[in-house]
């Protein structure tokens, strides 16, 4: 027992420095990998935030802005983690080898990821469209919010929020209703066959001249379209800035409705005549 005892405490004695050195040296080295990755995080924080409020002041457009603080964002985030295992004694070519082999690897796995990261540079570089662009994409509607690295948020009209990949956005079509100063109202009015055509287009012509946003060049555009089965069919189009299109839209429809409706001028509606045979 005495024996077991010495051979115990000989050990302590050979060992307990050792692993003091070693917690000594690896636990400062851990905790400077630790603050190093904190603060790279931080400045990699305020860096993204000092450079998106140069940006604004310069007026560069937001949808750069968004894609180049996440880029920055990115890149710093990298720097620390690698200066982080550098005092791990990891030599940077190796850890940056290690990193090229998993970035293949994980790349193969997430090629979507990267098609939509491509999606986006193209989207930034080739500007079909901006932020507060109002565009329908996808079987979507809505105003342009944010165009991040990966994906575009979109706000619709009743607010609600739509985030699209950027790599179906990048390749696929898209309208951009607010790529023009100007834009045409296409709206159609129906009369009944008894009214009188010259009389509903002189009705239509004055509702036009009556609003001031309506633009006289291009000129607006009236004429019949068709004889449909209930109605004789009028075709109204006319030109409008483009942040005045809605405005117009509903306007017009009340405006030409109230307009007839003082001047005797019917709409009519689709009707069914049923006869009935009896034996």
């Amino acid at each position: 027992m005495i024996l077991q005892a010495q051979n115990s405490d000989s050990l302590l004695e050979k060992y307990v420095p050792l692993f003091q050195d070693m917690i000594l040296e690896y636990g400062l080295k851990l905790i400077a990998a630790i603050a190093i990755i904190v603060i790279g995080f931080w400045i990699s924080g305020r860096i993204g935030g000092m450079i998106a409020k140069t940006m604004r002041r310069r007026e560069i457009d937001e949808s750069l802005i968004g894609f180049t603080k996440g880029i920055i964002g990115a890149i710093i985030k990298i720097g620390a983690v690698l200066a982080a295992a550098q005092q791990f004694g990891i030599a940077t070519t190796s850890f940056v080898a290690i990193l090229g082999a998993a970035g293949l690897a994980i790349g193969m796995a997430l090629s979507g990821t990267l098609q939509n990261f491509a999606g986006g540079f193209m989207i930034l570089l080739l500007r079909p469209f901006k932020v507060g662009d109002f565009i329908e994409t996808q079987g979507h509607m809505g105003t342009v919010k944010e165009i991040q690295i990966f994906h575009t948020v979109m706000l619709t009209g009743d607010n609600k929020r739509i985030i699209i990949p950027n790599a179906p956005i990048a390749n696929g079509s898209l309208i951009n209703y607010s790529a023009e100063d100007l834009r045409r109202v296409d709206l159609v009015f129906g009369i009944s066959y008894t009214d009188n055509i010259d009389k509903a287009r002189d009705l239509i012509n004055g509702v036009i001249s009556a609003d001031e946003r309506i633009l006289k060049d291009p000129a607006p555009f009236v004429a019949v379209k068709e004889l449909a089965d209930s109605s004789v069919n009028f075709v109204v189009r006319v030109w409008a800035n483009k942040a005045d299109y809605w405005g117009i839209y509903f306007a017009m429809q009340e405006n030409v409705k109230k307009s007839f409706d003082d001047n005797n001028v019917s709409i009519p509606f689709p009707q069914m005549d049923v006869h009935v045979n009896q034996n």
